[in-house]
């Protein structure tokens, strides 16, 4: 079974595949026919239409401060997203997706929808500091704090960690 991880950022979103590394990165936007609300673009041919687009066609960013701010333009992009990377999830992968530390219960579920929506088997969610700091290399299992800066287009988070988990953190 594949195990993915998505890290949807505000202003770009990444995808890893196991054994494979980072396959994707693009930046986190949607071009949509305002009359059809057909999806005319995603990620960096979007991008490129900002500003330059007839009226009825608007780039929109689904994601705000790490969070799904446009569900269904959201779902859009991850399932272009997941094809451009020639990973489908029509084998239903077990996913895992960075948040940020200070998403409440209600933005949590809207990032799991969104993924189960374009079709897998599982969800988990990760706070995004745990990941970068085990990115960087920190030994965050450890009983010693670890301090990390994950400076995201949207957010920055502060986070201390030990023994595996996140003591404080703030956005």
């Amino acid at each position: 079974m594949k195990s993915i991880g998505i890290d949807l950022g505000t202003a770009n979103s990444r995808i890893f595949v196991k054994g494979k590394g980072v396959i994707l990165r693009e930046p986190s936007a949607v071009a949509v026919s305002e009359t059809t609300e057909e999806v005319l673009a995603v990620g960096l041919d979007a991008s490129r239409m900002a500003g330059k687009t007839p009226d009825d066609v608007t780039v929109r960013r689904p994601i705000r401060s790490g969070v799904i701010a446009q569900f269904d333009a959201a779902v859009a992009m991850v399932d272009v997203f997941l094809q451009k990377a020639g990973t489908s999830l029509s084998g239903r992968p077990r996913v895992m997706v960075c948040v940020p530390y200070s998403i409440n219960d209600v933005e949590r579920r809207a990032v799991e929808e969104v993924i189960l929506e374009a079709g897998a088997k599982s969800v988990a969610l990760i706070e995004s500091s745990l990941v970068a700091a085990i990115g960087a290399g920190l030994r965050v299992t450890h009983p010693r704090g670890s301090m990390i800066v994950d400076i995201g287009g949207g957010t920055t988070e502060i986070a201390v960690m030990s023994l595996g988990a996140i003591v404080v953190a703030r956005s």
